[in-house]
């Protein structure tokens, strides 16, 4: 994010914060630490993922500090970026829709490991569903669904089957039952034909464009690494983060 785009994000916190009535806080006396590197904290958190209590020490404030300024700013940017998230039916329109989909991991919290739990992938986390154009670009961000759940059951929660419901879509094996194109599952008991193989192939080499798109997305290291904190607040990180990706972009 270039400095324009900085200033202009905190303008539009600022903005959101004076003009909200119902706002226990105001940006003229709120922060000793300044409007300007309370955004600036939020996004560093979002980025790096770091443990609060090394943020506070970076940025000469305490851990309570820091969890106050998350808790507080983390909604006001995701809604100060919302109208940067362009319609996902209009940004695909005329386009073929890679669909995936990738566990975010989370902490294994008491009462909730079941759900959260990947057979797949052996950890806790959630399930996003990403799509990305043919290009790699980012076309849309699911919300989570807990880990347990396979990508059949994000993708039909989600708003994409509607979204792209006119759209030409690839996706993986995961997808075999659903209006995803996918490759060809061997047959039981026999080789897969080299017809078959030649698809899967071509399939697959496509659909590397969504995996950029995944990977660009999880430069956002909250994405990346284990998340900690409570999982309720997990959907409003997703959304901010998706809006930053856009934003970044000069949605």
């Amino acid at each position: 994010m270039d400095t324009d785009q900085l200033e202009g994000l905190v303008a539009q916190v600022h903005r959101l914060l004076v003009e909200d009535p119902d706002r226990p806080v105001t940006p003229s006396w709120m922060w000793s630490l300044g409007l300007y590197r309370s955004v600036v904290l939020v996004l560093f958190l979002l980025r790096q993922n770091p443990v609060q209590a090394a943020a506070g020490e970076l940025f000469g404030i305490s851990q309570a500090t820091v969890s106050r300024r998350w808790t507080t700013l983390l909604p006001v940017v995701e809604k100060a970026l919302a109208g940067h998230v362009p319609a996902p039916a209009e940004g695909s329109a005329g386009r073929v829709v890679l669909i995936d989909g990738t566990l975010v991991t989370t902490w294994d919290w008491a009462g909730e490991g079941t759900a959260m739990f990947s057979g797949k992938h052996r950890d806790t986390g959630f399930n996003l569903q990403i799509a990305a154009t043919l290009a790699g670009d980012l076309l849309a961000v699911s919300d989570p669904v807990p880990g347990s759940r396979h990508d059949v059951f994000a993708w039909s929660q989600s708003h994409f089957p509607e979204a792209f419901a006119e759209r030409d879509k690839l996706g993986d094996l995961g997808y075999v039952g659903t209006t995803i194109r996918t490759g060809r599952r061997r047959p039981p008991g026999r080789d897969r034909p080299a017809g078959d193989k030649e698809a899967n192939r071509s399939i697959n080499t496509l659909r590397a464009a969504v995996e950029r798109a995944m990977a660009h997305l999880k430069d956002w290291k909250v994405l990346a690494t284990r998340y900690r904190g409570p999982l309720t607040r997990f959907p409003n990180i997703v959304k901010a983060v998706t809006a930053l990706a856009f934003y970044k972009k000069g949605w």
